[in-house]
């Protein structure tokens, strides 16, 4: 790929992102996207519990998931991310949220991955469902799998309020962090 071409792909992908980005909040959702994003989180739920067993463990002592089947991230200086997903209670849809996020600094690529917001406390559960735009920090704490999809035994019994899971990761930008990602809720 020429270095003209390299560059175009690169502005183009972290502009739409941007826009992407900038479009989050309070969005309408039509019936057909609701069923689009009901299929993918099925769909990366199946994958999660494949590739890294132990979820299930998660999942069986989460009060809700959030669950974001693709994000898409670029960067060329400026970067952002977007992706859409669906909030499950008891395994039931009761919500649809967007994933927004910008960030400045020294990076350049582009990603895309999935991720599982575990939330193990009623109160973050509820502190998450009613602000109007939940901004990740660094109170989540991320399960890393082993070889073989197993978390060590003190991710599984965590107090911490959410628990994060990254997988499928794909593309050029290394590492993951949900810090600064705001998640807002979509109309239907």
């Amino acid at each position: 790929m020429s270095e003209f071409s390299r560059r175009g792909f690169l502005l183009g992908t972290t502009g739409a992102a941007l826009v992407l980005a900038g479009c989050a909040g309070g969005r309408d959702i039509r019936a057909s996207e609701a069923d689009r994003i009901d299929a993918r989180v099925q769909a990366t739920l199946e994958q999660m519990y494949r590739e890294i067993p132990d979820s299930r463990r998660l999942a069986e002592k989460a009060v809700g998931m959030l669950v974001m089947p693709l994000v898409t991230e670029a960067s060329f200086g400026i970067g952002g991310a977007y992706g859409r997903g669906a909030l499950l209670v008891n395994g039931v849809t009761v919500d649809y949220y967007s994933q927004a996020r910008a960030s400045i600094g020294l990076q350049l690529g582009a990603q895309q991955y999935a991720h599982v917001l575990f939330f193990m406390t009623e109160e973050a559960l509820a502190d998450f469902r009613t602000a109007p735009g939940w901004t990740a920090g660094a109170d989540i704490k991320y399960a890393v799998a082993t070889e073989g999809g197993r978390f060590s035994a003190d991710t599984i019994t965590t107090t911490s309020p959410v628990v994060a899971v990254v997988f499928g990761q794909a593309g050029l930008i290394v590492g993951v962090s949900l810090e600064g990602a705001k998640y807002s809720r979509i109309v239907p």
